[in-house]
């Protein structure tokens, strides 16, 4: 065998680097083993070419290609990515390729349970899907022996991986018809050159043109020809590369072909989906046309706060929980309403309340349902959560709450306000603030059970439907505290519905939300009891591309970051510095962590003094919070009591020292004290005058006097330890000489400068007082440039000690 003995990351590097050198095999994809794409983005963006599972050992292909199928059904990664042209499965002996289109029906069984392990092959669903397969791989796999059939596998890699750049396109279903109609509004409309006013007097709209484009194929051939019901129902048609007006009674006026002005555009489109619709719902799609008929632009356009892809994406997780049918075997209620765009694509208007805080907002609903929104305007009510009592609800939803098993059936699905008492936030979800976080009933009547999540008011709405909806499921968008602040601890103790699967995506992608923060959307099911303990959650950019996963956690049991800060406090000692803002735990407050020469420059102190007999701690403490930058993604992550590893690895520590002393964070001033911040003796950087202190140069070479000690022998001073550096952080020490020596040479350099006065001196300021980025002296600026792309090195090579010594888990 090619490859053997080797563990199985190991072996799908070397199969990446022997077969697939030309492509790129880093990008992790959920839980798929392998992935390959293209080095470069094509025009249509990041086309995946193949997904494989990847085995130790010898294993039989169906086998290996089964597991695959499940990971990919379990997380419907062909939902949330395009999937490529091939899927793969190798091990120690061989590779196999199977076309992704001859298996991708089996994604689309009814009544199959996806949540299985894909690794454990004694399940009855992993030998469904193997005697479903079996038949088709015979028929459609290639199957390789790496030594046996090199020449083979090199020739179908370049002829079939290599050109298989267009992927798999997504077939269109009674679920995604209306997003993808959504989309077609920003994309298509505007590309189709008509007047739009003209049309709409003869009641020919722009959902009967995306409806003409669905019933077309892949050449472009509408695609009626054999079913006169779908005929008969469209009123335009596709045809010459533009579209014809088909409704008898007006055909004659609009004789000529509407054109379409961006073709390209057209092409890209419609190059992610397979049309015409799958053959079973096509009657249904034509039939619910009422579905597609245009609402007020601001529903499409997300400007109330939650932007279509969002609530699409939720609504596609909401149906891999509950089932493809779930809109007709579930009742939903989003009970924080506004405008109801939350709702905008759900087909079963009979299954649907909605209530909302104000009375215009419930106007605004009933006007869009005269206008086509798929509501019931009975069903659309003015309610106050936070306050009025459930019989003031619409009979209906009365009898499904009151019911224990039709409450069963009940999703909640919303977008709650977010605001804090005595914050003046608006809500993520739909509308304004409208009420006084910390004045209603069930702030009041939850206070206990709440503890400080009380002062959230989407906490407050959780708890009412946790405690007076039992049993119910629950969708819902809005931050992580409920999962991973530890204010929120004693509400984890009493809100235990399990959490069943999640979503995240960045809070600025959401309209009039700042700051760089994930929002998540959760389904929980309140008729299991388990207390959040850690889920691993999907994760989405802005554009909805999928990213992979990451695992939240309590952390309840742990001992946070800030007890680690305490235990080196001291009150005495020689003092050389302020560490400010690293009493917090989270990315949230990063900002904010800084050194300075002392607490009296800071308005609000919060941090810790800097001695000599603490200062290696601090620099830790300092490099550990400022080594990994806050983004969206981990800005809920806590930093936690690190284990006794880090006590005995001394180049971690001095990669930290040397990290802290030429951070650009580092602003030690000359006047504001004493700058005992100087790394160099006066010789080594040929200053012209003593320095007023030594202390850090004296540290670094061991020449501090430690203590005294009295024995038999008399006095013996006790001096420090040298310090020995990587090579990482001499590279770092030499550049930082080099820069002092280059100001020193300068006729008015002050001898005591620390690294912030330096850069101020070259930089200067504009006329706001502002530090400028840069300077004019070339020298400096390569000389700086320098220094910072050396200081970047030390971090990557902090961070993964970082979690080694868990500062961070």
């Amino acid at each position: 065998m090619r490859y053997s003995n080797i563990r199985e990351e190991e072996l799908k590097n070397k199969v990446g680097a022997d077969w697939f050198k030309q492509f790129d095999t880093t990008e992790i994809l959920g839980n798929i083993d392998f992935t390959v794409f293209p080095r470069q983005d094509s025009i249509f963006g990041r086309t995946p070419l193949l997904w494989a599972e990847a085995k130790t050992g010898n294993f039989d292909v169906p086998t290996m290609f089964v597991q695959l199928v499940l990971t990919i059904g379990k997380a419907r990664t062909f939902d949330k990515t395009l999937p490529p042209a091939f899927l793969g499965a190798f091990d120690f002996k061989k590779i196999a390729f199977v076309p992704f289109i001859s298996i991708q029906d089996i994604f689309y069984m009814n009544d199959f349970n996806w949540n299985v392990t894909p690794s454990n092959h004694e399940t009855k669903e992993f030998k469904l899907i193997k005697d479903r397969i079996e038949a088709i791989l015979k028929q459609n796999t290639y199957i390789y022996d790496y030594q046996k059939d090199e020449k083979e596998l090199k020739s179908f890699i370049a002829i079939n991986i290599a050109k298989s750049t267009e992927a798999i396109k997504i077939k269109i279903d009674k679920n995604n018809f209306i997003p993808i109609y959504l989309r077609w509004l920003d994309v298509i409309k505007p590309n189709i050159d008509v007047n739009w006013d003209e049309l709409k007097k003869a009641n020919i709209l722009d959902s009967d043109f995306y409806l003409a484009d669905l019933f077309i194929d892949d050449k472009d051939t509408q695609k009626i020809d054999d079913d006169i019901s779908i005929r008969d129902n469209l009123f335009v048609v596709f045809q010459n590369q533009g579209y014809k007006i088909a409704k008898e009674n007006i055909k004659q006026m609009f004789d000529a072909t509407i054109n379409i002005r961006n073709k390209e555009a057209y092409q890209q489109f419609w190059k992610r989906y397979k049309r015409p619709p799958l053959k079973q719902f096509q009657d249904y799609i034509i039939e619910r046309r009422d579905l597609i008929v245009p609402q007020d632009i601001r529903e499409r356009k997300g400007a109330f706060f939650t932007p279509f892809q969002w609530v699409e994406l939720s609504q596609k997780y909401l149906a891999d929980v509950f089932g493809e049918n779930w809109q007709e075997e579930y009742f939903i209620w989003d009970c924080a309403g506004g405008t109801g765009n939350l709702l905008a694509g759900l087909t079963n208007k009979y299954n649907i309340w909605v209530s909302t805080l104000d009375q215009a907002d419930v106007k605004v609903m009933h006007e869009r349902i005269e206008h086509g929104a798929n509501l019931l305007e009975n069903h659309v009510f003015q309610f106050d959560f936070l306050n009025d009592e459930f019989t003031k609800l619409p009979q209906g939803l009365q009898v499904i709450i009151n019911d224990p098993e039709k409450r069963k059936k009940l999703v909640v699905f919303i977008n709650p306000p977010y605001a804090e008492a005595g914050d003046a936030k608006q809500r993520t979800g739909t509308g304004k603030n409208k009420t006084s976080v910390a004045q209603n009933r069930i702030h009041d009547k939850y206070h206990s059970q709440l503890g400080d999540a009380n002062r959230q008011l989407f906490a407050q709405f959780l708890i009412r439907i946790y405690n007076e909806l039992k049993n119910c499921k629950i969708g819902e968008f809005s931050t992580l505290k409920t999962l991973t602040s530890s204010h929120f601890s004693q509400f984890r103790g009493v809100f235990t519905a399990k959490l069943i699967k999640a979503f995240i995506v960045p809070a600025h992608s959401f309209d009039n939300v700042n700051g760089q923060f994930p929002i998540g959307f959760k389904i929980w099911d309140s008729e299991i009891n388990e207390k959040f303990d850690e889920h691993e959650l999907d994760v989405y950019d802005e554009k909805a591309k999928y990213l992979g996963t990451k695992i939240f956690s309590s952390l309840e049991g742990y001992r946070y970051f800030s007890h680690w800060v305490n235990s080196f406090k001291l009150k005495s000692g020689f003092h050389i510095g302020w560490l400010q803002g690293v009493t917090r735990n989270d990315f949230q407050n990063q900002t904010g962590i800084i050194i300075k020469n002392n607490k009296n420059q800071i308005a609000v102190p919060r941090g810790i003094d800097i001695y000599d007999g603490n200062l290696i701690e601090c620099c830790v403490c300092y490099a550990v919070r400022m080594c990994i930058s806050a983004n969206w993604l981990n800005d809920c992550d806590q930093f936690l009591m690190p284990n006794k590893n880090w006590e005995f690895d001394n180049e971690f520590k001095s990669d930290c020292l040397i990290y802290s002393l030429f951070d650009d964070k580092n602003t030690i001033q000359i006047k504001s004290g004493t700058n005992h911040w100087i790394p160099f003796s006066e010789q080594e950087v040929n200053s012209r005058e003593k320095f007023e202190s030594n202390f850090m140069s004296k540290f670094i070479s061991g020449k501090l006097k430690n203590e005294t000690k009295t024995d038999l022998f008399g006095i013996q001073e006790q001096r420090t330890t040298p310090l020995v550096f990587s090579s990482e952080a001499q590279e770092v020490f030499n550049l930082g000489r080099e820069l002092w020596e280059y100001y020193h040479k300068q006729p008015n350099c002050n001898i005591n400068a620390a690294l912030y006065d330096i850069k101020e001196f070259f930089q200067g300021r504009n006329e706001q007082g502002k530090m400028n980025n840069k300077s004019d002296d070339e020298t400096y600026m390569k000389l700086i440039k320098g220094l910072r792309e050396k200081l970047r090195q030390i971090e990557k090579k902090i961070e993964p000690k970082i979690y080694q010594y868990e500062f961070l888990k």
